[in-house]
């Protein structure tokens, strides 16, 4: 027996616990064999510096009772054979590896995980040392075991299942390992797997390579077929995951192969299929043997043709699979890691003869299979067997094809001496062989140089690998075609790395179908409809319109359109929403701008007649000055209705801003001033004669020119803190039916900023308002405080009309005509009653009763005032009075035959 605790120098610390009954199992292994041969009997063993060590499927799989079963010739032989080329070209090349020679140790897996786990222990027995302190030589001395050669690394294996058994116990003795062929997804799990790497991408990158093949043919109701095992089963797992995440793709069958399978068994499999007929695309998970059995089968139930087999890089490009089974696998799609043929390796095998070739232990049985002759010393029993002559040759006398894995063993063994290389170079510098640190590095340190290498493979492509071990995912596609020149063969249908790229117009289907056939559940859905999947059947749907603003995003869904956009007619594509104004030919435009022409025209009378006028005494008692300013401000009322209808863009928006509220604010701060010195001279004169301060035609344009700088200071602000802009709104008419729909091209201003730039114009009218009430007791004649205060009442009863027109209809589909026009009617009616009532009754007089457009008896303040406080005692005195007693009127200079008296009140 071995001690646990006593270990050799280059091994590395063992856990104990699972790590001690391990070895207690091996040291029962080892046992077993007693003073047989430590060494397996059909091994290779090639003399090196550092031993690699070699796990292929030279044969198959034995029957019960037996461990091996027939020879494999491509599997097994080409690929052992394709490492041993490895190995000499290595030791050949005097930049890789100088004055290193690498060796082999390599060992038949006979296709069986536990027959293989049996066999690599071979590996680990460099590093178990037995406790011999009990055992003496007949002549009592200690005896001196050799003791085995070193595995610094693995080659290996091809199955899936064999990796994952070897990979357990080699992981326990930190020995790395590179698998050419072995693709399961779970082999990517680094934490169980942790000394295991591959140069072949894992099953989850073909399964979605499949998953994209099943969806660039529309197809999306398939069957999956997979060997018992890790390789098989995992395979399907992970293309069910992979579909299940794509979406779209249904599993109708998912069937396994047993291991001890029987002719009946893929009859039954066929059966099943053909239960869901629609489902045509099968996926295959499957060895050599299996598949064979699934062709088979398919032809005994007369349905070749019916399936569309897509197979894994199990079938890839080979002809075991499909021997004499042609016609049942024409039209399969299969899958392949992307390879060249390496023609050096072709060079060399073609010339291996059984002279030549002595170190592979299993070549001359393999001599007899591949040109079906019988060797003189051969265990063969089959007595009709010619005797073979040794002069034949491969290529020549029997029919020769590079096996599809031979580069990724090559790439394999030029792995880990590239990563062999490297250490090397780190751990000796000054050392042209191996040094003593690098022969104590142990597994660990080489696992690290293994996952770093990048280096250009057989193919000339990269050989990298990730975190997991993996290799990148390179495939290449096939499809087995009919020839009408060549007859049967694989064709190069397209690739995968990462992403698909299929050539559908090069392939064929079987019987004469000229479209790709249908695998699905539901038929496609009409143009602007969705797919609807039933619930747990991803390739069953219902199919339902897009409605309102989406369209068809893809077949699966419907997505709304942008904010700008709607639907085409068919809702495939989203299109401009189309962008619409305030048209000047539009009823809604028609009005405003006719009362505003008008308004504009009779401002412009009114101004000339005053100016034409000037001097007369009716313009110079109604205030020139604040006469003109006022009639300023009505003609910027009317004004702004042309701009609020013109086309916005920059220039026009800037205008709006600034006259929108201007033109109220210049009329109601040139009213307001009037009514002010009004009310500020008939108080000041219930008090004292004296004349207010501020009451001269220049204090009144200061006050008002104050009054007006507060308006274009806020407009000021309002330009610097948001400049002017135009804006496409898109949801005032963004109607149900999107045929409807339209983008409303406006000025940037909102509902509340309209109100702010007319906010303060509102107020000065509210408190030019209150002032004409305060003043409607002075005679009509003093400044016409009677007729401001007519137009105040009346101005007030049109805004508050406005207000709730203007925010009732903020949510209307009409709200940009509705908007505009009461606001522009509201401010053409403001500026027509200011007109109306303060300059008409003016202009009627000068114009039609020259006469009364006199010069009076100029009288002092002193006497305005007199006259207004005797108004004031008077209408005191009155109020004493009983009802329907006479009135008394206070003239003075009147013209007896006038009825326009001047200076007249009436008490």
């Amino acid at each position: 027996c071995f001690c646990a605790s006593q270990r050799s120098s280059g091994s590395p610390p063992l856990k104990p616990g699972l790590t001690f009954r391990v070895l207690w199992i091996l040291q029962a292994f080892l046992d077993l064999a007693g003073s047989q041969e430590i060494y397996a009997p059909h091994s290779i063993r090639v003399e090196g510096d550092v031993t690699l060590g070699g796990l292929f499927p030279v044969h198959a799989r034995g029957v019960p009772g037996m461990p091996c079963g027939d020879i494999k010739k491509e599997n097994g032989i080409h690929r052992l054979e394709a490492m041993m080329y490895a190995l000499d070209q290595i030791n050949g090349d005097e930049e890789l590896l100088p004055n290193v020679t690498l060796g082999a140790r390599i060992l038949d897996t006979c296709s069986r995980d536990t027959y293989a786990l049996e066999q690599s222990l071979t590996f680990v027995q460099a590093l178990i040392q037995k406790d011999t302190s009990d055992v003496r030589c007949t002549n009592g001395e200690p005896p001196v075991f050799v003791k085995p050669e070193k595995v610094v690394g693995v080659i290996g294996a091809s199955a899936s299942s064999v990796s994952i058994m070897v990979a357990n116990i080699l992981r326990l003795f930190q020995i790395p390992q590179i698998s050419y062929a072995s693709t399961a997804p779970e082999l990517s799990d680094d934490r169980r797997y942790d000394f295991f790497s591959r140069v072949v991408p894992p099953d989850s990158f073909q399964a979605q390579a499949m998953v994209d093949i099943v969806k660039a043919m529309g197809w999306n109701y398939v069957s999956t077929v997979a060997s018992e095992g890790s390789y098989g089963e995992k395979g399907v797992d992970a293309f069910m995951q992979l579909s299940r995440e794509a979406g779209g793709i249904c599993i109708a069958q998912s069937l396994k192969i047993p291991h001890d399978h029987k002719p009946s068994d893929f009859d039954k499999i066929i059966r099943l299929l053909l239960d869901t007929r629609y489902a045509r695309a099968v996926i295959l998970f499957a060895s050599d043997e299996d598949i064979r059995g699934i062709l088979n089968a398919s032809k005994r139930a007369e349905q070749v043709g019916h399936f569309m087999w897509i197979g894994s890089d199990s079938w890839g490009a080979k002809n075991s699979p499909i021997h004499q089974l042609e016609d049942a696998a024409i039209g399969a799609v299969t899958i392949l890691p992307k390879r060249a043929t390496i023609n050096g390796f072709d060079a060399y095998f073609m010339s291996r003869t059984l002279e030549n070739n002595r170190r592979n232990v299993w070549f001359a049985e393999y001599w007899e299979e591949n040109f079906n002759c019988k060797l003189m010393s051969s265990s063969k029993k089959d007595e009709s067997s010619r005797k073979c002559t040794g002069q034949e040759r491969i290529g020549i006398d029997s029919k020769y094809e590079q096996e599809g894995k031979v580069q990724f063993v090559i790439d394999a063994v030029y792995a880990m001496a590239h990563a062999l290389h490297n250490m090397q170079r780190d751990l000796c510098p000054e050392n042209s062989g191996i040094c003593p640190e690098m022969d104590l590095a142990g597994g660990k340190k080489l696992l690290k140089y293994i996952r770093s290498v990048s280096f250009n493979g057989s193919a000339g492509t990269s050989v990298t690998f990730n975190r997991n071990g993996d290799a990148p995912g390179r495939y290449d596609l096939f499809q087995y075609q009919w020839n009408n020149f060549t007859g049967p063969g694989y064709r190069v249908i397209g690739q995968w790395t990462e992403t698909l790229q299929l050539n559908i117009e090069d392939m064929q289907w079987p019987r004469g179908e000229q479209d790709i056939p249908s695998s699905v559940c539901s038929l496609p859905c009409k143009t602007g409809e969705r797919k609807k999947v039933v619930k747990g059947m991803p390739c069953c749907w219902h199919c339902e319109p897009c409605d309102g603003y989406q369209y068809q995003f893809d077949e699966f869904s419907c997505k709304l359109c942008s904010y700008n956009m709607r639907p085409n007619a068919n809702r495939t594509v989203c299109q401009p929403i189309p962008i619409i104004k305030l048209e000047w030919h539009s009823p809604w435009a028609v009005i405003p701008v006719f009362l505003a022409m008008l308004g504009i025209i009779a401002t412009i009378f009114v101004m000339a007649t005053f100016i034409r006028y000037n001097d007369t005494p009716i313009v110079r008692a109604s205030g020139r000055e604040l006469s003109y300013v006022l009639l300023t401000g009505i003609f910027l009322c009317y004004i702004i209705t042309f701009l609020m209808i013109a086309k916005p863009d920059v220039g026009v928006c800037s205008f709006r801003r600034i006259f929108l509220g201007l033109g109220m604010c210049i009329s109601y701060a040139a009213l307001l001033t009037k009514t002010n010195r009004i009310y500020r001279i008939f108080e000041q004169g219930k008090k004292s004669v004296t004349a207010p301060r501020l009451i001269s035609p220049t204090s009144q344009l200061a006050i008002t020119s104050s009054l007006i700088s507060v308006q274009l200071l806020g407009v000021f602000i309002w330009f610097v803190v948001d400049p002017p802009n135009t804006i496409i709104d898109y949801d005032e008419q963004k109607t149900f039916n999107p045929d409807l729909a339209r983008g409303v091209l406006k000025c940037d201003i909102t509902d509340l900023q309209i109100i702010c730039s007319l906010g303060y114009s509102i107020l000065l009218m509210v408190t030019c308002t209150v002032y004409a009430i305060k003043t409607r007791g002075v005679p009509e004649n003093f400044n016409e405080a009677k007729p401001i205060g007519f137009t105040m009442y009346t101005t007030c009863i049109v805004w508050l009309a406005f207000i709730p027109i203007f925010f009732g209809t903020a949510q209307s589909a009409e709200k940009l005509y509705i908007q505009t026009t009461t606001l522009t009617i509201s401010m053409n009616l403001s500026a027509s009653v200011a007109l109306g009532m303060l300059y008409m009754p003016k202009v009627y007089v000068i114009i039609f009763h020259p006469e009364l457009n006199v010069q009076k008896r100029k009288r002092s303040f002193k006497a305005v005032v007199t006259a207004a406080t005797m108004s004031s005692r008077l209408s005191h005195k009155a109020s004493d009075r009983p009802n329907g007693e006479a009135k008394t009127e206070l003239c003075e200079n009147v013209d007896p035959n006038s009825k326009f008296p001047l200076f007249c009140y009436q008490i």
